[in-house]
């Protein structure tokens, strides 16, 4: 098991990039949550196999249509326990 903190910062506000993001970790079978930052950036904790948080994280790249990413940070983690029962967006 792993997990990622990602920072994605760009045009990632008010573009629906942390209901996208919570849509594909489902879809992906992760757990974790995202977060708008002071910052106007956008700030990601997922967990689960390497796997589907290599599609997730590829996905970040781009994020939802209306999205522009600039500039994005991945920091991954090797884990033993899963820390979240759910992916949630945090306010």
């Amino acid at each position: 098991m792993f997990k990622i903190r990602v920072l994605v910062s760009g045009d990632v506000q008010g573009v629906w990039f942390r209901i996208s993001t919570q849509d594909k970790a489902n879809e992906l079978g992760l757990t974790g949550w995202v977060k708008n930052l002071f910052s106007n950036a956008v700030e990601i904790i997922a967990e689960g196999d390497m796997a589907p948080l290599s599609e997730l994280s590829g996905w970040l790249q781009d994020g939802p249509p209306n999205a522009k990413v600039e500039k994005i940070s991945i920091e991954w983690e090797k884990i033993s326990n899963i820390e979240f029962s759910s992916f949630e967006i945090h306010r």
